[in-house]
């Protein structure tokens, strides 16, 4: 019976700390807490790496990335130069896992862990899914591994978000990845 009884407090133990963490990918940290003005001044300096993930239907969408500030900088056009092949998040390239195939942009994409770049423009961005998931920032984005590119507006948004957002948010019976930071979101739209 003792043996019954340690066994299972370590099973719950384990559990709860998987809920723990999961949670905490979902929205709990301090980048979280700035967007949601709970942190008056965003001081840090650094970008901190967050996890955005959620399951839709039967696929699981998990984004890693790292989350700069606005702190009073110029971020389009400024900070993140148009037209130019970029991280959309700091320090690696940002990434994207599907548990399931998707379809994007009329492509299918195979269940993986890819990198997720954008190209933004003023009117216009560009959204790229590339094989290569593991890379510095785009310093060895190579055009020829993408599986695909899609293009999309930018919509404007009356409340600023201070650290670099990602979103899946369910569309449908479909998924979409929001980006947002400063006044701008972009939505790429995931069929499963």
């Amino acid at each position: 019976m003792r043996h019954f009884s340690l066994l299972l407090l370590v099973v719950l133990t384990l559990s709860n700390t998987g809920k723990t963490q999961h949670n905490h990918h979902n929205g709990n940290g301090y980048a979280d807490s700035v967007n949601k003005g709970l942190i008056a001044k965003d001081t840090m300096k650094s970008s901190p790496k967050r996890v955005s993930m959620e399951t839709i239907g039967n696929t699981h969408i998990h984004i890693e990335y790292g989350s700069p500030g606005v702190k009073g900088r110029m971020i389009w056009g400024g900070l993140v130069a148009y037209d130019q092949v970029w991280a959309t998040g700091a320090h690696n390239a940002t990434t994207i896992d599907f548990s399931t195939p998707v379809i994007i942009g009329g492509k299918q994409i195979p269940k993986g862990k890819y990198a997720l770049f954008t190209i933004p423009g003023k009117d216009e961005w560009t959204i790229i899914i590339n094989t290569k998931n593991k890379q510095h920032l785009a310093d060895e984005y190579n055009q020829a591994e993408d599986l695909v590119r899609i293009k999309v507006k930018p919509v404007k948004k009356d409340k600023m978000v201070q650290r670099l957002s990602y979103l899946i948010e369910k569309n449908g019976k479909d998924a979409a990845v929001a980006i947002e930071w400063e006044y701008l979101r972009v939505v790429m739209p995931v069929k499963l």
